[in-house]
């Protein structure tokens, strides 16, 4: 029988090995995970009615890899979609106020976000030039190239902010946003491409008989994220061990070609390995094996992040708070990133009459707000709250998540960097490199790149009991 080892519990990983039992029939599977829990930084945690999750907050049902995962797991009747508010009521912090992103044309020509000369740039998009061949941008390079300096520093601004907590003069917008440039070459404006993608989904729609696609949603779990990760540990069983910290792997000329080692020295024998773990934490197990291939992996940045849950009561939040939230772009140096009105976008993340609000402090601008102490962050937190939304009371709950490596940034020459890594690993046959740190951070981007993964071992494995 053969035996794969997974190194790394979170999302990812775990998706491997579920995967894998399906692709690969009698294939042994273990997953080793350094925490105390699997997950990585899916987590959810309830506090007398409050729920907070201390990573990420949804997915979106952009492709279907995660309803499919949802589905096969049978969770799909736990599902609860996002708000129609939190989808269409999105705000940014800019000169002391509140500003709701425009939706549609109309929205940008009245938005007070942009001068005539801004909305004109952003207007004209379809008719600006691509760059040439083999250049590589950042996003705001492209950005700004595409719909003017004003658009860039606001909402491109905010779009890396809110999904990377980056900075989009350092991010690679082929890496970070790969469908843009791909839309300028293919329909010569991202404008267009949108539009076109629009269309040939209720094209592919038509032609299999469904419904017409609506536009895509954010999804959840009325108890929280965390039942993913319980449904998959559920149906992955003892495979998954905790508290195992693998320091390195080697090659062997045995009949099982790689030994995976541990912090006690004890061993595995495996036919593959899967590094699904952070970069950074990959580089020191392939240190051994294969120091060129450890030190582009360990190259990969990553940025820090504190999570600050704040619960007030209600009575002391005036206005309305139908909506996601808002984003306070990067170029603006405030103490959040930005704010998710967490009790507005999903049920049962607050008791009755209370409400339930999530800041993300830190990014790559302000990596020190992490250490500072939680009496510190929370009171930052709630003075950007009271200034932005009025808050009239003191928060009644507080939870603080650090994570001193949260997001992996990919910055200019990042895809450079993945395929010299794909050539290193691929002389080692057997080895194979996942996770949020190559090719995509979302939820979806992970459970995508581990359905790959696991159809590349699957086929490994096969072809070595061909031989």
């Amino acid at each position: 029988m053969p035996h794969v080892i997974v190194v790394g519990g979170g999302l990812t990983g775990l998706t491997v090995a579920f995967r894998l039992k399906q692709f690969a029939p009698g294939t042994a599977v273990t997953v080793l995970e350094p925490r105390d829990r699997p997950g990585g930084n899916i987590v959810t945690e309830d506090h007398r009615g409050f729920r907070v999750e201390c990573g990420p907050n949804g997915f979106l049902d952009r492709t279907p890899a995660i309803p499919n995962l949802v589905r096969d797991l049978g969770l799909s009747d736990r599902l609860v979609a996002a708000s129609d508010g939190s989808r269409k009521n999105r705000y940014v912090f800019v000169g002391n106020k509140l500003h709701k992103l425009p939706s549609g044309p109309l929205g940008l020509l009245t938005t007070p976000l942009l001068s005539r000369r801004g909305k004109w740039q952003l207007l004209t998009e379809p008719w600006r030039k691509a760059p040439p061949p083999g250049t590589e941008e950042s996003v705001q390079e492209f950005a700004t190239r595409r719909a003017g300096k004003e658009a860039a520093d606001v909402f491109a601004d905010a779009l890396v902010t809110g999904i990377h907590g980056g900075d989009p003069a350092m991010l690679s917008v082929a890496a970070a946003f790969p469908r843009l440039p791909v839309m300028e070459r293919e329909a010569g404006s991202v404008v267009r491409g949108f539009m076109r993608a629009a269309k040939k989904r209720k094209r592919d729609a038509k032609a299999r008989g469904e419904p017409v696609p609506g536009p895509m949603k954010m999804w959840s779990f009325r108890e929280g994220l965390g039942v993913l990760v319980d449904g998959l540990c559920e149906t992955l069983g003892d495979s998954v061990r905790c508290g195992v910290e693998v320091q390195t792997v080697t090659e062997t000329a045995s009949v099982a070609p790689w030994q995976v080692y541990d912090q006690t020295g004890y061993s595995w024998s495996a036919d593959a390995v899967v590094l699904a773990c952070p970069a950074y934490e990959q580089a020191v197990i392939l240190a051994d094996l294969d120091p060129a291939l450890a030190d582009e992996v360990g190259a990969i940045p990553y940025n820090r992040i504190a999570v600050v849950a704040l619960g007030y009561r209600a009575e002391h939040c005036p206005g309305e708070h139908d909506g996601f939230g808002y984003i306070a772009p990067q170029n603006t140096r405030r103490d959040v990133l930005g704010v998710q009105w967490c009790s507005s976008i999903f049920p049962d993340r607050a008791p009755q009459g209370f409400v339930l609000w999530r800041a993300l402090c830190g990014g790559v601008h302000r990596a020190e707000q992490v250490e500072w102490d939680d009496e510190r962050l929370a009171r930052a937190v709630h003075d950007e709250i009271r200034r932005a939304m009025g808050v009239t009371g003191e928060p009644v709950f507080q939870r603080i998540v650090r994570w001193p490596n949260a997001i992996p940034q990919y910055v200019i020459g990042h895809l450079d960097r993945v395929a010299r890594i794909d050539a290193l690993a691929a002389k080692h046959a057997g080895l194979f490199l996942t996770g949020n740190a190559y090719r995509g951070v979302a939820m979806a981007d992970c459970v995508e790149q581990a359905e790959a993964t696991a159809v590349r071992v699957a086929l490994h494995l096969q072809q070595g009991a061909n031989q």
